[in-house]
């Protein structure tokens, strides 16, 4: 024999009596929960995560246990062990998607600022490219018009012309080279090969390419060695880099200044220093001293000749490639840049 159903009426009328109860329990554990996540925002995932799902299941329990007035029945012990068994299995679940969930956030939101900052990093280089080849291509074109109109007639004149021409050609042809390599290290293109490669050797090289501007400029160029470390890494690329720091502080010493060049070990690394007499970057600017096109502020060393603000953005490339480090800061009356190389293992 079927028994009567309960009427809708009377069952709507028994959850309307049960609701309030239902409540007043739930809503001091959900405060409760809120006031845990409030004290735990700054703590980690883990914490945060557990307690988000923790606060429904107590808020359920409470409730269940409130309505039923405690009276532990077998519908209730069911109950009881099927939310212990969903929160057993949910907190570590809950957890491990929130992980990825927040690395995948996180891994998102870095590449959108990286890809801003590219971004922004190239419409500068461009910018400041643009600049820098116009005013020697517009050298050229007049001097070469001034040549072919007949204009210049003396042969000295004629002869300072042409020494301008491949001067200005020179500094072109430069400036494409750097970005050739700059375009290499920031498309991951760059491809060394490794070997044990005395430093010393190294910058006795680059200071040979660098005296005679250094001559012409009336600075001193001096170099000590306190060891003589054999670092693993590349001849070209740390050339290049002894090349563009010693270059760098040549063009930003004044007259009748100094450039040191020091090299040394440091527990396991070669440590490279180059030491100017610029008289100091602001702090501020310490920080943005190997961004691409950055050429610090005008004040500094007045009357230095500007470069293209692609040579110490190279050499901290060229660095970071051999798995090395470099830094800039003040140091007595100038800037002092340091390079940090792994020693080759015999």
């Amino acid at each position: 024999m079927v028994e009567p159903t309960e009427p809708f009426s009377q069952i709507l009328a028994h959850l309307l009596h049960i609701l309030p109860v239902a409540l007043a329990l739930v809503l001091p554990v959900v405060l409760v929960g809120a006031v845990l996540l409030h004290l735990v925002r700054n703590g980690s995932l883990t914490t945060t995560v557990t307690v988000l799902v923790l606060v429904p299941v107590a808020g359920l329990i409470a409730g269940v246990l409130g309505v039923t007035g405690i009276m532990f029945t077998t519908t209730l012990t069911t109950l009881l062990l099927v939310c212990l068994l969903v929160t057993v299995v949910t907190v570590p679940v809950a957890v491990v998607l929130g992980r990825r969930v927040a690395r995948r956030t996180v891994w998102e939101r870095e590449a959108r600022e990286r890809e801003r900052a590219a971004e922004a990093s190239r419409r500068e280089l461009v910018a400041w490219i643009s600049h820098d080849l116009r005013t020697p291509l517009a050298g050229i074109r007049a001097m070469a018009e001034a040549l072919a109109d007949g204009v210049v007639h003396d042969p000295v004149e004629v002869t300072g012309y042409a020494n301008q021409i491949s001067i200005e050609s020179r500094r072109l042809s430069s400036m494409v080279d750097d970005l050739f390599e700059l375009s290499r290290i920031t498309a991951g293109a760059l491809h060394l090969t490794m070997a044990a490669v005395p430093l010393q050797e190294i910058v006795s090289d680059a200071l040979a390419t660098q005296q005679p501007v250094a001559s012409r400029k009336r600075v001193r160029v001096s170099a000590a060695a306190e060891a003589v470390p054999v670092v693993l890494g590349s001849d070209p690329e740390l050339a290049r880099v002894v090349r563009n720091l010693v270059a760098n502080a040549i063009r930003h010493t004044p007259p009748d200044g100094t450039v040191a060049v020091e090299i040394g070990v440091v527990g396991q690394e070669a440590l490279l220093s180059v030491q100017d007499s610029c008289g100091g970057i602001p702090e501020t600017e310490l920080p943005r001293v190997f961004d691409v096109a950055f050429r610090g502020s005008a004040a500094r060393t007045p009357g230095a000749e500007a470069g293209g603000g692609l040579g110490l953005a190279i050499a901290k490339g060229l660095v970071e490639a051999h798995h090395g480090r470099i830094a800039a800061r003040n140091h007595d009356r100038g800037c002092r840049f340091e390079v940090h190389l792994p020693l080759a293992t015999a």
